[in-house]
């Protein structure tokens, strides 16, 4: 009997055993595309098997064959997200295991974007007594008299400070980026400003000029303000769904990473000295060069590739690579399914986003997300370490050691994170997250305000200290990035990134500007504040977010259609803009 393929649509948790398929003409089975190699994708016909549907939303190839006829497949429990399948029925097929060539490609692409951004966060700390009396040197040599007290603290202010600037400026860039020279080409053109920044930073003190240091910190601050943006779209792109947040969450490994690399290398013993401090920033080259050079040999987005480029030749070769394996048509019907779901294929703008109702609720989760992130108070647990650790009795030649767990916790943390992502799930970690350091808040302003009173509480203040820096990347530190790549479709993402980013640096410079006159007002008790952000930002997400784990992005944005109040598309609907999307996308 001459064989006929048919696509099934909603079949991505089961896949059949010796399972005959009365409903069909003649008898059919369920057959991975991985199993069987076509020239061309066809579709004859869309069937619909409630019976045995999942509601995953993947194509599966179905064959006709004789009567009587099974194709059969080796089996293996289902995962405990699966529902029971009926008896000797299908079973759960495993997946691939990840490649080199999306890990390799995952690592180099934050290497020179996110840990540079972490990196920047803690090497000023350690030179800064050196750059101070920097500043005043060469003001002396410029003007035959030193600097007041508050000149410095002016110049030494506005050089920490104008890094968030330089977010924003980036921020507001990088739309235009992606759009023409793609994810991985911005990536790429972003490493020139991590060297000239490297360049004016570490060449400042031997100039005489503060003002290269100003300009190199506002120029790092433009480089991650882009990467922020850029990395994160093009993680999400790349991975397949079902470890899309494992490998989202390299961005915030890395930062922490950044974090804990700029500690070590900023020790007395190695850079931290006032000979040496120049080479810190020197560094900054180093990791940009690294992916300017091998970050070309990986593929592009593919999803850039075929939605935006319409270049599927090149997308379906990408794909092959990031997934190792050959037969790819599952995945390059998926997102023709994405692009025809959406009412516009054009790069939407930022204006066109706000006012659209369809993604309303998405972009209001994404910026309370992106608040919560910076305004739950991490960078003030900074402020009161080595104050606290002081108060313990530690000399003041060992804290800088000490305060590398803080570094460690982090990098731990996050990598935890990045491992349990896939199997706990995106809202479980935020709500969880955030809820736990309102809860070591708590329990810090207390010991804080009695630690005069008693000798061991400051060590338990420490320990509060490390626990909300480990809950805090163990989901809110790295979350709020992959879920700003999840919640938005192709057209929508680049304007939602944009947004994302300018929250993001708003709420930081907001933090840094506020913070001083709230902790004066309140002493310890301004950790009760971040508290109170904390709480609100769990109970948000408690409310409204859907979780996302394993779902294309057409599901995600299903699952916000009723609270959106827009009609939800069925799943033969998608199907027939599938179809049409296929014909139209080429």
């Amino acid at each position: 009997m001459e064989e006929k393929e048919i696509v099934v649509r909603e079949l991505s948790c089961w896949t059949a055993a010796e399972l005959p398929l009365p409903d069909l003409p003649g008898s059919a089975a369920v057959q991975l595309p991985e199993y069987t190699r076509r020239s061309s994708r066809k579709a004859s016909a869309a069937v619909q098997l409630p019976e045995y549907t999942a509601g995953g939303g993947s194509s599966v190839a179905v064959r006709q064959l004789s009567s009587g006829s099974t194709i059969p497949f080796s089996s293996m429990s289902p995962p405990p997200d699966c529902p029971a399948a009926p008896a000797g029925g299908p079973r759960w097929q495993s997946s691939r295991p990840i490649t080199a060539c999306l890990m390799n490609a995952a690592f180099i692409s934050a290497l020179g974007s996110s840990y540079l951004y972490g990196y920047n966060l803690s090497v000023v700390n350690a030179p800064a007594m050196f750059i101070k009396s920097m500043y005043n040197r060469t003001w002396m040599e410029r003007y035959g008299q030193p600097a007041s007290t508050e000149t410095v603290t002016l110049l030494w202010s506005s050089t920490v400070s104008i890094f968030a600037i330089g977010g924003l400026l980036g921020t507001l860039c990088v739309s235009s980026m992606v759009k023409a020279l793609g994810r991985k080409g911005t990536l790429l053109l972003n490493n020139c400003f991590a060297v000239i920044a490297a360049v004016l930073l570490s060449l400042g003190e031997t100039a005489g000029s503060f003002e290269m240091l100003l300009v190199g910190r506002l120029i790092m601050g433009v480089d991650s303000g882009i990467a922020l943006c850029a990395l994160p779209m093009y993680l999400g792109e790349i991975s397949p769904r079902n470890i899309r947040g494992s490998i989202g969450q390299f961005n915030s490994i890395l930062i922490c990473l950044g974090v804990f690399t700029g500690q070590v290398l900023g020790l007395p013993q190695l850079l931290g000295q006032e000979s040496k401090w120049p080479f810190l920033f020197a560094f900054l080259a180093v990791p940009a060069l690294i992916q300017l050079c091998v970050l070309p040999f990986f593929p592009e987005s593919p999803r850039y590739l075929l939605m935006e480029r319409r270049d599927e030749a090149a997308a379906e070769k990408a794909f092959q690579r990031f997934l190792g394996k050959k037969d790819v048509s599952k995945e390059l019907e998926e997102v023709y399914a994405e692009g025809h779901a959406q009412s516009n294929l054009q790069v939407v703008s930022v204006p066109q986003l706000i006012r659209n109702p369809a993604v309303r609720w998405q972009l209001i989760t994404v910026i309370i997300t992106m608040a919560c992130y910076q305004l739950c108070g991490l960078n003030a647990i900074w402020y009161y370490t080595n104050g606290i650790l002081a108060e313990a009795g530690f000399a003041g030649n060992i804290i800088p050691y000490i305060t590398l767990s803080t570094g460690a916790v982090e990098t731990l943390a996050a990598i935890v994170s990045g491992l349990v992502i896939e199997r706990i799930g995106r809202r479980p970690l935020l709500i969880f997250g955030f809820s736990t350091m309102a809860v070591c808040f708590g329990f810090l302003t207390v010991f804080l305000n009695l630690q005069d009173r008693v000798s061991w509480f400051p060590y338990l203040s420490y320990v509060c200290i490390l626990a909300v820096i480990a809950c805090f990347c163990s989901g809110p530190g790295g979350i709020p990035f992959v879920l700003t790549g999840e919640l938005f479709e192709q057209s929508y993402r680049p304007a939602a990134f944009m947004i994302a980013g300018l929250v993001n640096w708003l709420s930081n410079f907001a933090v840094g500007l506020l913070f001083p006159f709230i902790q004066a007002a309140l002493q310890t008790y301004a950790f009760l504040v971040f508290a109170g952000v904390c709480i609100l930002g769990a109970a948000y997400l408690y409310t409204v977010l859907p979780e996302t784990k394993n779902k294309t992005f057409v599901e995600i944005s299903r699952s916000f259609a009723k609270i959106n109040k827009v009609p939800v598309q069925s799943p033969g609907d998608a199907r027939e803009l599938e179809l049409q999307g296929e014909l139209s996308l080429r």
